[in-house]
C-alpha cells in the first residue's frame, strides 16, 4: 500500500487523493481505515490529528512510523514522495529481519520432532532387516 501511496504522489497528485486511490482500488481493512481518515479530514479535523488517530487506533508500529514521518514531514515543507519511499523501504527492511530471525529459529524448533519422531522411524527402517538376520543367524 504504501508503494502505491508513493506512485501515487509522485505522479502528481497530493497526499489526500493518493490515500483516496488507495482506498479505492485496494480492499482489506487499512484501506477502508484510510477511507475514514479522509472523511475526518474533509470534515475539518486537522490532518496531523487524523493520522496520529489512525495510528493509535491500528496499534502498528510500522504506521506509527509513517504517520509520523508524514506530520514532520507536513511540517517541515518536506516532499511527501521521498518520505514515503524512505518509509517503504524501512518497512520491507524491517519484514526482511524477522523473517531472517524466524528462519534462524526454525533449526531449533525441528530438533525435537527429528530426535524423537523421524531418527527413530529411520533407524527403524535401516536397521530393521539387519536386526531380523542376526537374530535369525544366533538363534540357530
Amino acid at each position: 500500500m504504501i508503494d502505491l501511496l508513493t506512485v501515487c504522489v509522485e505522479a502528481g497528485l497530493g497526499f489526500d487523493g493518493a490515500l483516496l486511490k488507495v482506498a479505492e482500488r485496494k480492499e482489506g481493512i487499512l484501506p477502508k481505515e484510510f477511507y475514514h481518515l479522509l472523511q475526518e479530514i474533509n470534515m475539518g479535523k486537522p490532518r496531523r490529528e487524523a493520522l496520529k488517530d489512525l495510528a493509535a487506533k491500528l496499534e502498528v508500529e510500522e504506521f506509527s512510523s509513517l504517520a509520523g514521518a508524514i506530520v514532520v514531514a507536513d511540517r517541515l515543507g518536506i516532499s511527501i514522495g521521498n518520505v514515503l519511499r524512505a518509509q517503504a523501504e524501512a518497512i520491507r527492511r524491517k519484514r526482511r529481519q524477522r523473517a531472517e530471525e524466524k528462519a534462524m529459529k526454525a533449526p531449533v524448533k525441528m530438533l525435537f520432532p527429528l530426535v524423537f519422531f523421524i531418527f527413530p522411524a529411520v533407524f527403524l527402517v535401516l536397521l530393521g532387516p539387519a536386526v531380523l538376520k542376526i537374530s535369525k543367524v544366533f538363534l540357530r
